[in-house]
This record gives C-alpha cells, structure tokens and sequence, in this order.
C-alpha cells in the first residue's frame, strides 16, 4: 500500500460505521448534545432495546460516541465536537434529499418544522434561528466571513458586554462556520457558538421542545435578541 492510499481502511472502517439506519439514527438524535440512555434511542430508532445496544458497542468502540454510567444506566453522548461536525456535515449533504419526502403524519411534519425554525446542533443554535443570529453578527460587524469565521474587536466586546464568557478549551477554534443541514448556509459554531447556546438556554431566550433537538425563542427571548442584535421578533418564529 503506497503512503498516499495508507488512510483507506481507517476511511473505509469509518464509513461502514455510520453506514447503519440505526446507527445513524442514534448518532442524529445525540446532536442535542445531551446523554441519552441505550432504551432512549432504541425507541428514537424504533428498534428493539438489545439492538440498539449492539449498535451502540460498535460506535463506542468506533471512537464515536463515550459512555458514562450512573447506577444501572448507562448513557452514551458523542464523542467529541469533532464527531458532532462530522454528523452534522453528512446530513447536510443529503438534506435535499430528505426534504423531498413529505411527511407521513401531521405530528411528523410539525417536528420537522420546529426543527428547521430553531434546533441544537451539538452545542449551538442552529436552524432558521441560527442563520439569523450569525447574520445579525456578521451585518453589525462582530462576526467575519470573507476568510473563515472569526469574531472581531467589537464582536469581542459584544459578548463581554452581554454576559457571555468565552472560554477556550483545547484547540477548539473561537468561532467556525458549520453547514446547516436545513438551510444549506454556515451558522456559528466553536467556543462562541456554544457559549451563546448555552447563555440562550440558561436564561430562558430559548426553551427545548420535544424530545428531539428543536428550540423556540420565547417572549424574553425575542425581546433580548431585538435589542442585542436587532433581529426582527418575526423572523423568530
């Protein structure tokens, strides 16, 4: 094997992971950035309870999702940002596909709609919601797009001044671009994407919805959002 072909199994390995409807399933629904037991996602992915834990084994051991346990749960979570952008990523790739088959039942299209208006992905906003908070960031110039995703001086002091901390950890970037499946544009994610989800969701601008990933802004929500950004309480809904 020559040195410049020498990554193909591990591609290979990788691909025939996610290569399974149930395990696509389960690694769709842990985007919501939460823990989720293996009898959760079995009835996410319509299987049975013994299945999803076959499955689930192969993703830990694949290096995709981690596992914690407390009592008898056990709980599995994506491994990593990196998987979550991976995720993310491929579904964005057969979104046009996914959106041509319509809704079977009346409750499957109106999660599909709440999905599309807000959601999580992983850590950050994402949907309808999270194109208009990265492109009210980008118009008033705290947010840049020419060369990659990168917050400004005055974008910076923005989120100083409303309360949100930007921590770094690790070689996490500050802020990057990340591909809505949705709406087919970059929304904003890394450290300041994740820490302005978490300040929406701690202060009650967003609530969660279902047992999926979909979020809604609230009242307060739509109010803070107007006067922070100046997006229009319309384009919220």
């Amino acid at each position: 094997m020559t040195e410049k072909d020498a990554g193909a199994p591990g591609l290979a390995r990788l691909a025939a992971l996610i290569a399974d409807e149930t395990r696509a399933a389960c690694l769709l629904a842990l985007l919501d950035g939460r823990a989720w037991t293996a009898g959760e996602l079995a009835r996410h992915a319509g299987v049975a309870a013994s299945t999803v834990s076959e499955h689930l084994g192969k993703l830990v051991a694949g290096g995709l999702l981690a596992e914690e346990r407390q009592g008898r749960h056990r709980y599995v979570r994506l491994a990593d940002e990196r998987v979550a952008h991976l995720v993310e990523d491929l579904a964005a790739q057969v979104a046009p596909e996914a959106a041509a088959r319509r809704p079977h039942t009346l409750r499957a299209s109106g999660a599909g709609s709440a999905m599309a208006r807000g959601r999580t992905c992983y850590d950050h906003l994402a949907g309808r919601l999270g194109i208009a908070v990265t492109d009210a960031l980008t118009g008033r110039g705290l947010l840049r797009q020419d060369t990659g995703f990168a917050l400004t001086d005055a974008g910076l002091g923005w989120f100083r001044a409303a309360g949100i901390a930007l921590t770094p950890t690790g070689r996490r970037p500050l802020a990057r671009a990340c591909l809505d499946w949705t709406e087919r544009r970059p929304h904003l994610a890394g450290v300041a994407g994740a820490a302005l989800c978490r300040h929406a969701l701690r202060t009650g601008w967003c609530v969660r919805i279902g047992s999926e990933r979909a979020v809604k802004v609230t009242p307060a929500g739509e109010a803070a959002l107007s006067e922070l950004l100046g997006i229009d309480p319309v384009a919220l809904r």
